[in-house]
């Protein structure tokens, strides 16, 4: 109940009350909105923010960098560790959390699955509605729920409507297209990744602006 009640007193004193009764680190210059953020641990560094109706449960840690955001009606959710649920318990090494670097967008109506971690590098941008990055599923072979964390490199663009599968690895530099399907680690930079699922289709010139601005935000 406190959880909910929270949402709606004034931020300066909401934000006072998340230091101290939840140990959480948010910078004098961070915000949240009318969100649900709970996490075990939220770090948000100076200039971050979360915006409206944004939701953030059943995870170990969420960090924001500086002047990083993520904007409206996100779902991000996980599977805690260091429970006595069978679920991955046989994954001693596992992390639920989201760790976002600086000067990066989370954008609109995305689905983010955090059982296993996902991390997203600095200057990035996950655009547009729609899109899914899922660590978790069922090991057809193990018949067990299994999952595997996600990396997004820093400086990468990633397009509309798209699913980010477990294992997955989009490096620094590069474009993931509209409505691919990421379900493969990669390692080339500065290529446009596409298609069902994913693979390198052409090279982005090296003087391409997006991967040289000194601020997130494009206007």
């Amino acid at each position: 109940m406190l959880k909910f009640l929270l949402l709606f007193i004034p931020w300066t004193l909401r934000r006072k009350i998340l230091k101290r009764k939840f140990g959480y680190k948010i910078h004098p210059t961070a915000h949240i909105g009318l969100s649900y953020i709970y996490p075990k641990y939220l770090e948000m560094g100076a200039g971050a923010s979360i915006g409206h109706f944004n939701v953030a449960i059943h995870l170990d840690k969420i960090v924001i960098g500086e002047n990083s955001s993520i904007v409206r009606s996100n779902w991000i959710t996980g599977f805690p560790t260091g429970t006595d649920s069978k679920f991955f318990s046989h994954d001693k090494e596992r992390k639920s959390e989201l760790i976002i670097g600086k000067e990066s967008a989370i954008t609109k109506n995305h689905h983010i699955d955090c059982t296993n971690y996902i991390h997203i590098g600095d200057y990035v941008t996950i655009a547009g509605y729609n899109s899914q990055f899922l660590t978790h599923s069922i090991d057809i072979y193990e018949s067990r729920q299994d999952s595997h964390p996600i990396e997004i490199g820093d400086y990468c663009f990633v397009s509309t409507g798209v699913r980010v599968l477990g294992g997955a690895v989009l490096p620094s530099f590069s474009v993931l297209g509209a409505g691919a399907v990421l379900n493969k680690a990669y390692n080339k930079e500065r290529m446009l990744y596409a298609g069902v699922p994913a693979v390198p289709k052409k090279v982005i010139p090296q003087d391409a602006k997006y991967f040289f601005r000194k601020e997130g935000f494009v206007y």
